[in-house]
């Protein structure tokens, strides 16, 4: 499963991508404004920074200026995945980027039948919201096994994309589920690699090792 980054702030991606483990990342327009920089700018920054995907959303509601602004935001770099919401509109406009052999990502997903659509208008990526699902008391990680399943069933290409994860656990359980990727906030990315028992392992082996009084790279040079 891919993970993507879902910031879009420059010094926090710098740092990540270090660790060799991020696929891509994912904007909107609260990041954007959180970040208080310039949108195409930063994209354009982030997309020098990561050479996976990197979802930049339109502002627009209507098809035609959605269009209009994918078409800039595609301009600013080949690996630019214009982000849509996933209304009437917003399909035409993900039709219209896919016959051109633009890469799309079709956001605010909440239901199977939205994801149908979504595949139906050739999106590259969907993204099922996990979180905000679950804030409601429904079963975000069940919409993907069953996005999944419809997917496979007919042969769709859309990837799914789960998004607003909030723990590592959601992160296994969209996994699981089938996911093609993930994107998640800078600290649950970090928590991934966190386990008690790992820490307390490497605790005994240092400890250990120190008694020895030997030096690996004494020992080399």
């Amino acid at each position: 499963m891919q993970l993507f980054i879902d910031t879009a702030d420059i010094a926090v991606l710098k740092a990540l991508a270090e660790t060799g483990l991020v696929d891509g990342v994912t904007t909107n327009p609260s990041l954007i404004a959180k970040s208080g920089r310039q949108f195409i700018p930063t994209i354009a920054e982030i997309c020098e920074l990561i050479p996976g995907p990197i979802s930049a959303e339109v502002a627009a509601i209507d098809a035609p200026t959605m269009i209009k602004e994918g078409e800039k935001l595609a301009g600013i770099a080949s690996n630019v995945v214009v982000k849509l919401p996933l209304t009437f509109e917003g399909l035409k406009a993900c039709a219209h980027f896919a016959s051109q052999g633009i890469m799309t990502n079709v956001t605010l997903c909440f239901s199977v039948t939205q994801a149908l659509l979504a595949a139906k208008a050739g999106a590259t990526y969907v993204s099922p919201f996990v979180g905000r699902l679950e804030d409601q008391g429904a079963d975000g990680i069940e919409l993907l096994a069953e996005i999944r399943a419809v997917y496979d069933t007919y042969g769709y290409e859309t990837e799914i994309l789960a998004a607003s994860i909030r723990t590592p656990a959601q992160v296994k359980a969209a996994a699981l589920a089938g996911a093609d990727c993930a994107t998640l906030p800078p600290g649950v990315f970090r928590d991934l690699v966190k386990h008690p028992l790992t820490d307390k392992g490497l605790e005994q082996f240092l400890s250990d090792w120190k008694g020895t009084g030997q030096s690996i790279l004494g020992e080399l040079g």
